[in-house]
This record gives C-alpha cells, structure tokens and sequence, in this order.
C-alpha cells in the first residue's frame, strides 16, 4: 500500500515539474528575444561600443546568472517538500522572475559575442570596475575577497550541504529553511547589483540591477514576516 501510493505521488508530480521546466524554458527564450529586439537600440552599448570580456557588465552578467541559477533550484527543491501555499507562491514568483532575468543577462553576452563563462575568479569586475571601492553604494560590508567554499561561490550563495538538507527537509522545516537560505541570497544579490548599478555604464543592465536590488529587497521584507509568522528569525 505504502509502495503504491509513493509510486501514485511521484507519478502525480511529474507532469508538475515538467509543467514548471517548461515554462522555465519558454521565460528563458522570451528573454533572450527581447535582447535580440533591443540589440539596435544605441542605449544597449556602452559609450565606448560593446563591453569588454574583462567589463563590470560582462562580469555583472556572468555572475548574477549563476547567482539567480541557484535561486531557482531552490525554488524548484522547495515547492516539492511543502504544501504551504503562501511559500509555494513566493518560490514560484522568484524562480520565474530570476529565470528570466538569467535569460536577459545571458543574452546580452551573446550579443556582445562573450563566453557565457570566465577563468576570473567570482566578483572580479567588482575590482575592475572602480580605483577603491570603499564608500560605494552597496559595496558596504561586501567581503571582496570571498572565498567560494562547498559549492556557495558567491555572498548570500547557499552551500552544497545546505541544499542537501533543504532537500531533504519537509514542511514547516523546509518552510523555514528556504525563507532563511533565500533570504541571505537575496542580500548577497542586492548587494552585488548595487555594486553593478555603481559600476556599469550599459543603460539597460544599470536600470535590470536597478530592479533587482527593488524586487529583491521587498522579498526580504516579505520573507522575515513569513518568519515570524512561523516562530522563526532570518
């Protein structure tokens, strides 16, 4: 009976994760069209052309790609150990919204013509991008030379271990733990697109991290009530 109905739980989910998978991937080519469609606007340049490899908007781009990569397994992981609609809403409002701004960032390279990817060390353009970045908008309390660590590669990046127990976590544990995970990676990605908003000249990547440090900052507030009304603190 227990074999039968695990078996009828897991078949139950599949066309829901294939649904979400989906979805995730239509975001991703809406985003990558509305790139495409922007490409001859002169705004979608720097001043001085195309951004370099070694640029604050390429390195930008690369590394809130990977950032909002994980935000999105999380998400995934989440919906699938609770049942509580108020989290499953919230996960699926962050993984389409951070899919699709993945999409954009990794459009943009591929209209630069940059690699996807870098040999830099995370967070380089940070450096690049300015001659001392002490006193800069939202650079305040960044570890510049963060040390990537069991798979977190980045501030406010969860590690493997980490998603391994979210993994397998359930219910009001899984509720909480993810509140607390995605509430520390919002703050790391607010602060590196400030630091983007800072340092890129790109019009359309400065007003993205604009909404990015907006969006995920009003999440944060909206995850330490969700804490508190389930006995928790961020």
């Amino acid at each position: 009976m227990t074999d039968g109905t695990t078996a009828v739980g897991r078949a139950s989910r599949q066309p829901l994760v294939a649904g979400i998978t989906a979805a995730l991937a239509v975001l991703t080519l809406v985003a990558v069209g509305v790139v495409w469609l922007m490409s001859d606007r002169s705004e979608g340049t720097t001043g001085n052309g195309t951004p370099k490899d070694t640029s604050a908007e390429a390195g930008f781009a690369r590394d809130m790609s990977t950032h909002h990569q994980q935000a999105v397994e999380m998400s995934l992981i989440v919906r699938d150990r609770t049942g509580d609609e108020d989290v499953r809403r919230l996960a699926f409002d962050i993984l389409t919204a951070q899919a699709t701004e993945r999409g954009i960032l990794q459009g943009w390279l591929d209209r630069w013509g940059l690699d996807r990817a870098s040999e830099d060390a995370p967070m380089t353009w940070m450096k690049h991008g300015s001659d001392g970045m002490e006193g800069m908008e939202g650079m305040e309390g960044m570890d510049h030379a963060y040390k990537p660590h069991d798979g977190s590669l980045m501030p406010g990046m969860a590690t493997n271990t980490e998603l391994d127990t979210l993994r397998k976590a359930k219910g009001k544990a899984a509720e909480v733990l993810y509140l607390k995970l995605m509430t520390a990676h919002h703050e790391g990605g607010v602060a590196m697109a400030k630091g983007a908003v800072d340092l890129v000249t790109d019009p359309p990547e400065k007003r993205l991290a604009r909404t990015m440090v907006q969006a995920q900052q009003s999440e944060i507030q909206l995850m330490a009530d969700m804490l508190k009304e389930r006995g928790a603190r961020s």
